[in-house]
C-alpha cells in the first residue's frame, strides 16, 4: 500500500517559525539517549534545501557535530543565504539547542549540467537483498541460541525494541560470538521503510542523510572487538551526492575504515543504486574511546 514513510510524515519534517527559521522534533533516539547524529543532517539539509529553487539539487554536505544534542528539547535551525550564484548556490545552517549551536553545516547546490567528463567504481558483487535477513530476523536468529549470556541476550532484546525507521540487510554480519578482529568494512542494503515515490530529488537525499549515518562509525570498532566501548559520537560528517536515487528503494551501502588512530576513527561510504549506479559517497570521522581490558566472551 501507499504507506507514506515516517521519515518524510515526522522524522524530517520541520516547522516553520520564520524566513530561514525551523524547528525540528525528534521521533527515534538511540539506546545513547543522544540525539542520533543522522536525523540532524537530515534535518538541517531539509531546513537549507527549503533556501534554494526547486531546480537545484544539492551535490554536496559538510558538517561537524560540536555538542550532544539533547533528545528532551526540540533544535532550532537557522539558514544562511551564504552565496546564491549562476550554477552553484551555498547555504549555511547552525543546530540550536539551550541557546547554544549543537551543529554546523554547509550544503551546495547546483543547478544541473551535462559533462562528457564522467567516470566512477564498479559496485561490488553482492547477493541481492532479497536473498538476505534483516538485522531483525538475525537478531531473532541469535535469540535462539541457548548458550548466549543473559547480558547479550538482553543487549540484543534492547537493541530488537528500537524501533528504526530503515530497513537495512546486512550482506557480511559479523560473528557477534567472537571477538576475533575482522576486517573493517561491511555491506548493508537499506532503505526507508514506507513510501516516498517520485518528488524532489532533494527529498531522497534528505532521507539518504539520515540512513548514511546509521550503523556508520562501527565499521571502524570490526578490527577491534576485542575492547569494550566506552564512548563513541561523531565529530563530522560529509556527503557528495552524484546521480539520482530513490531512498525508498534498496540501496547498497559500502561502508570501509581506512584508519583509526588518537582515539579517532575515520570511516567512508558508497551508496549504490541496484542497478550499479554510484549515487553517493560518504565520510566521516568519529571519537572512539574504548576500555583497555579484553571483552568476556558473550557465551
Amino acid at each position: 500500500g501507499d504507506l507514506r514513510s515516517v521519515l518524510i510524515t515526522s522524522v524530517l519534517n520541520l516547522e516553520q517559525l520564520e524566513v530561514d527559521l525551523f524547528r525540528g522534533r525528534h521521533h527515534w533516539v538511540p539506546a545513547t539517549q543522544r540525539l542520533f547524529g543522522g536525523q540532524i543532517v537530515g534535518q538541517a539539509l531539509v531546513a537549507a534545501a527549503h533556501a534554494v529553487s526547486r531546480d537545484e539539487q544539492v551535490h554536496s554536505l559538510h558538517c561537524y557535530f560540536v555538542r550532544t544534542g539533547d533528545p528532551k528539547v526540540p533544535v532550532l535551525y537557522e539558514v544562511e543565504r551564504t552565496r546564491t550564484g549562476k550554477s552553484f548556490s551555498v547555504r549555511s545552517v547552525k543546530a540550536i539547542q539551550h541557546g547554544q549551536p549543537i551543529f554546523t553545516c554547509q550544503a551546495s547546490f547546483q543547478l544541473s549540467q551535462g559533462s562528457p567528463v564522467q567516470h566512477q567504481f564498479t559496485m561490488p558483487t553482492v547477493p541481492p537483498p532479497e536473498e538476505l535477513l534483516t538485522q531483525e530476523e538475525l537478531i531473532q536468529k541469535f535469540l535462539q541460541n541457548p548458550n548466549v549470556a543473559e547480558g547479550y541476550r538482553k543487549r540484543l532484546t534492547k537493541i530488537q525494541a528500537q524501533d528504526v525507521p530503515i530497513d537495512i540487510k546486512p550482506v557480511n554480519p559479523p560473528d557477534i560470538f567472537s571477538s576475533e578482529p575482522q576486517e573493517a568494512k561491511q555491506l548493508f542494503w537499506v532503505r526507508a521503510r514506507g513510501y516516498i515515490g517520485e518528488t524532489d530529488m532533494k527529498v531522497h537525499c534528505c532521507v539518504a542523510a539520515y540512513i548514511s549515518d546509521y550503523a556508520f562509525l562501527g565499521t571502524a570498532l570490526l578490527p577491534h572487538r576485542q575492547y569494550r566501548i566506552k564512548f563513541m559520537v561523531s565529530l563530522d560528517h560529509s556527503m557528495w551526492f552524484h546521480a539520482p536515487f530513490r531512498a525508498d528503494h534498496w540501496m547498497l551501502y559500502e561502508c570501509e575504515s581506512p584508519w583509526a588512530g588518537g582515539c579517532r576513527g575515520l570511516v567512508q561510504g558508497r551508496l549504490w543504486r541496484r542497478d550499479g549506479v554510484l549515487a553517493v559517497t560518504c565520510a566521516q570521522e568519529g571519537v572512539i574511546r574504548v576500555e583497555q581490558t579484553a571483552n568476556q566472551s558473550k557465551l
